[in-house]
């Protein structure tokens, strides 16, 4: 008698172990690059390293503790963002403010922050409107303790806020991506007597205009504010010829 065969129950299967990879945490060498990119990114944007400046990469992987090959990385980054420039034969210096490039950021930040602010004056609520209100005071006091970089800071956030309460944070993150030659630019200016506070009034209007839901008149104040890093160009360029390069402003406006 031939037995039958028996019937496994579907319960009793079952399915091959997956064997799931570890992701691997980054190298020495990766967090080393990424560590050296964001400081000399900010050195740069912030005008501590001027334009033209050398950047000796010895001496950066002996400040870090490693070798060469993760600050290489990092200024290649750099160069790719256009913040530094590599010569095989000369070195490796801060790249110059194009002029060419500047116009062009500026409309496109116009665009977006447009938007953002026409949002928001729509979307904004009341504790919103006071965070603003409160970044303004954050100006003010960095404005009276003469803290170029707390302005800064106060002033990027300033903006972030306008396109978190516009529900569209994306929009302060692509103009970021836009404008950074321009915040070289702008650091230029800040130092000018009543520089700041003109900013800060320009700001206080927008923010007016945001808590009476007047999105026109917003986005018009926004407009007139980040124009006038446009105009200024002239007066920043003849200050400090050797920091800029392109063509002259003249034919780019």
């Amino acid at each position: 008698m031939i037995p039958s065969p028996i019937h496994e129950s579907p319960a009793v299967r079952r399915p091959p172990r997956t064997v799931q990879a570890t992701p691997r945490a980054p190298s020495r060498a990766a967090t080393a690059t990424a560590s050296i990119y964001r400081e000399l990114r900010a050195d740069i944007v912030e005008m501590r390293r001027k334009p033209g400046e050398p950047i000796v990469e010895r001496l950066i992987a002996e400040t870090y503790g490693v070798s060469r090959t993760p600050v290489r990385e990092a200024l290649l980054r750099l160069a790719d963002d256009g913040l530094v420039e590599i010569f095989p034969q000369s070195g490796t210096f801060v790249a110059r403010i194009p002029l060419d490039a500047l116009p062009e950021a500026i409309v496109i930040r116009t665009a977006l922050e447009g938007a953002a602010v026409r949002y928001a004056s729509q979307r904004a609520t009341g504790s919103q409107i006071a965070a603003l209100r409160a970044n303004l005071v954050l100006q003010r006091e960095s404005e009276a303790a003469e803290d170029l970089n707390g302005f800064h800071e106060a002033d990027e956030l300033f903006h972030a806020l306008i396109a978190d309460m516009a529900g569209f944070p994306g929009l302060w993150g692509f103009a970021q991506q836009v404008k950074v030659h321009v915040d070289r630019y702008r650091r230029l200016t800040l130092p000018e007597p009543g520089r700041i506070g003109h900013v800060i009034d320009e700001h206080g209007a927008v923010v007016d205009a945001i808590a009476e839901g007047d999105a026109a008149r917003a986005e018009r104040c926004m407009a007139e504010h980040i124009d006038g890093l446009l105009t200024a160009i002239p007066h920043a360029q003849g200050s400090n010829p050797f920091f800029f390069t392109g063509s002259p402003v003249a034919k780019t406006l």
